[in-house]
């Protein structure tokens, strides 16, 4: 495990964690298994360990592009898809995060090896 900072790997776990618990509630909602939320959890968790540099931004723009994407059918069913929408602004919010944080940009700075 290659920690530079921990606290800026402890955010990285915490977004992958967020992303495991949103596919365990879309799936008890009814949507399924959600392979890409799957694979995003598992990347963010794996790059948050290995501190690869520049991961935090793969994983905030995977993140960032998914809730824009379904943004506008979110909105326009807001009554059905409330929880959608939540769903979207955390993962924005998490994107902002990952890209700003200080701590996480130590964290996320070691080159391949």
């Amino acid at each position: 495990m290659n920690v530079t900072n921990q606290k800026g790997m402890s955010i990285g776990i915490s977004v992958a964690i967020y992303q495991v618990i949103k596919l365990v509630l879309n799936m008890i909602l009814g949507g399924g298994l959600d392979t890409l939320t799957l694979i995003i959890g598992a990347a963010a968790f794996i790059l948050a360990i290995t501190g690869i540099k520049y991961g935090n931004y793969a994983v905030a723009i995977a993140l960032a592009l998914i809730a824009l994407t379904n943004l506008p059918a979110n909105i326009s069913n807001i009554g059905s898809n409330w929880i959608y929408l939540i769903e979207g602004i955390i993962d924005i919010l998490a994107a902002v995060v990952l890209c700003t944080n200080s701590d996480v940009k130590e964290q996320f700075s070691r080159g391949l090896k």
